[in-house]
């Protein structure tokens, strides 16, 4: 292991607001990018103020996890002033990532179009509801919209039941990571070519591209997937399984799996049973298999079956609550959370990155900055005075924080 990061050297600028264009940031701010995080001097990301906050920080809980590893530089960039400032930090930058309405940063004269004159390399990524053109494109996209229209809910939850989205912010975070993803295919483009691109995700299309197993039922039979609960698509037993104090979830979905599960479970009638001899047999009598089944696993706790599972090879797990989850022995032990101190001394827990990589390790630096903690620095290093910076600042066109954070003189270390 060293001190050296996989992106380290690598310039991003970022403008949004919520999730998905800020996640996007942070998971290139984990992987060693250089991330600036442009906000605007009033107020900032609004996810400052939404959730819980930990004592002694002006911040959100929410926004100082999300935003890790990050500085920020607050600039009105409806000014020319501001405008000239984004501009002069879009020359030197690699990347930039945004998640406005379509149309806005084309608006402020600051859109790929724009910024690739006098930066031709330039990658360019867009983050909307919908995508940039189409019908919905100047249509308002949030996740739970996203996973409205793209099917996600209409399998979600139970039968019968009312709509239900998944829990986390699935479109948000999906798209999130499928623009990271496209980042570092253009970068490599770049590394070929010189040439750099525009790129266009959507939390929409995000939630459609989840649907595999959706996808594959409907071309292959024309039937429209619909809510199974717990269960899968297209494997049983594959799903959430009573035990005599609460539940815990099974998947013996291949022929050897499904064999140790009943000797496992002392349920051997079940492999000569011919309504259960197939895949998709147990698919077909799915309720009569899982009534069979909870039949023996309710006279035992979730333990005592786990355990067993465990000896016998069939993969099985327990339901864990948030408060168990960020308690995990597992995760204590993998190094998965860790510490980091906001620049008043305020201790933040963060969550890791399940990006493990052996020789550029991912990043492990700072909470959410505060609102222009690096204004100031950043300012400087493009050649603007004290008194400049003061009398922007005095004009609204830019907020310097007060203390800045003591880490590099550009925002980072």
């Amino acid at each position: 292991m060293t001190d050296a990061h996989a992106l380290d050297g690598l310039r991003v600028l970022e403008i949004g607001n919520y999730l998905a264009g800020p996640y996007c940031g942070t998971l290139l701010a984990d992987l060693g990018a250089h991330v600036t995080k442009i906000e605007d001097p009033h107020g900032g990301d609004v996810v400052r103020t939404y959730g819980a906050v930990i004592d002694g920080t002006p911040d959100s809980s929410a926004f100082l996890t999300l935003n890790r590893n990050k500085c920020s530089v607050a600039v009105n960039l409806k000014s020319e002033e501001g405008k000239a400032i984004f501009r002069a930090l879009a020359v030197r930058a690699d990347v930039v990532v945004e998640n406005l309405r379509p149309g806005a940063m084309r608006r402020l004269g600051l859109d790929y179009a724009s910024l690739t004159e006098e930066n031709p390399g330039l990658i360019y990524l867009a983050a909307s509801g919908w995508g940039q053109d189409g019908p919905l494109a100047t249509n308002a996209g949030l996740d739970i919209m996203a996973q409205a229209r793209s099917g996600v809910m209409s399998v979600t939850g139970f039968p019968g039941g009312e709509p239900v989205k998944a829990g986390v912010p699935l479109c948000d975070i999906g798209a999130a990571m499928y623009g990271a993803i496209a980042v570092l295919a253009a970068l490599n483009h770049r590394n070929r070519t010189g040439e750099g691109q525009f790129i266009d995700v959507s939390l929409y299309e995000t939630g459609v591209a989840f649907a595999i197993w959706e996808f594959a039922k409907h071309s292959a039979t024309g039937e429209i997937p619909a809510p199974q609960g717990s269960a899968h698509q297209t494997a049983a037993p594959y799903q959430a399984i009573r035990a005599s104090d609460g539940w815990f979830t099974v998947g013996a979905a291949t022929p050897k799996t499904w064999l140790a599960f009943c000797h496992g479970v002392g349920l051997t009638e079940l492999i000569d049973d011919e309504r259960f001899a197939s895949n998709d047999d147990r698919m077909r009598n799915r309720c009569e298999l899982i009534a069979a089944i909870e039949e023996r696993t309710r006279t035992q706790p979730r333990t005592h079956w786990l355990n067993l599972f465990d000896e016998v090879g069939v993969p099985a797990a327990p339901i864990h609550d948030y408060g168990q989850v960020f308690s995990d022995e597992h995760l204590i032990v993998r190094d998965f959370f860790w510490e980091s101190t906001t620049r008043d001394g305020t201790p933040v827990r963060q969550m890791g990155s399940p990006m493990r990589l052996s020789r550029t390790p991912t990043v492990r630096r700072t909470p959410g900055p505060g609102l222009g903690d690096m204004t100031g620095a950043v300012l400087s290093g493009l050649g603007y005075t004290g008194d400049d910076i003061a009398r922007l600042d005095a004009d609204g066109v830019v907020r310097a924080a007060r203390n800045p954070a003591p880490i590099g003189g550009d925002g980072h270390d």
